[in-house]
């Protein structure tokens, strides 16, 4: 029987690999027509309230296919990548302490890039219960007052420029 040995370095990276979060994620602005919100309130931080964030599971995962299954994850809505409304615009932020061992030694900085999901109404969101510990439905202005991190906040406050801009919810 032939055993498979590789170097520790080799078993480091390949652990790394499986361990680490991506510097890159989405922020998924879920909203009606009307623009209402949704807002989900984290676990890990009773009072920090947000849309639907998450990082890629790959270098190769499409955005879109990021957001289709972390909007799946967070809230049980199962919807095509083609669904998701690509704003072009990123951030690049500092990311929090708390939450940088979950990245690779070294690394302090996540981009992010912003879509939104115009659904017809409010639903009930299924939360994933490791992840979040509430949900509510806001108009846009409370909704990004409500928000902790301030690229959440600014990306609902774009949602409402885009559709003044662009008309109708569903064009946001």
């Amino acid at each position: 029987m032939r055993q498979c040995v590789g170097s520790a370095a080799a078993h480091e990276t390949f652990a790394a690999m499986t361990t680490y979060k991506l510097p890159e994620s989405v922020l998924v602005v879920i909203h009606t027509p009307a623009l209402d919100v949704l807002l989900l309130e984290r676990v890990d931080f009773p009072g920090f309230w947000q849309s639907v964030t998450g990082s890629r599971a790959t270098a190769d995962e499409p955005l879109a296919a990021t957001c289709a299954r972390e909007v799946r994850e967070e809230t049980g809505l199962a919807r095509p990548p083609a669904d998701f409304d690509n704003w072009h615009y990123t951030n690049r932020y500092s990311i929090y302490p708390q939450w940088r061992h979950r990245y690779a030694p070294g690394v302090t900085h996540n981009v992010e890039h912003l879509f939104g999901l115009c659904v017809e109404t409010r639903f009930a969101p299924q939360l994933a219960p490791r992840e979040h510990r509430r949900w509510q439905w806001l108009n846009w202005r409370d909704a990004a007052d409500m928000c902790f991190s301030w690229t959440n906040a600014q990306a609902i406050r774009l949602l409402a420029f885009r559709v003044a801009r662009l008309g109708g919810g569903g064009a946001a």
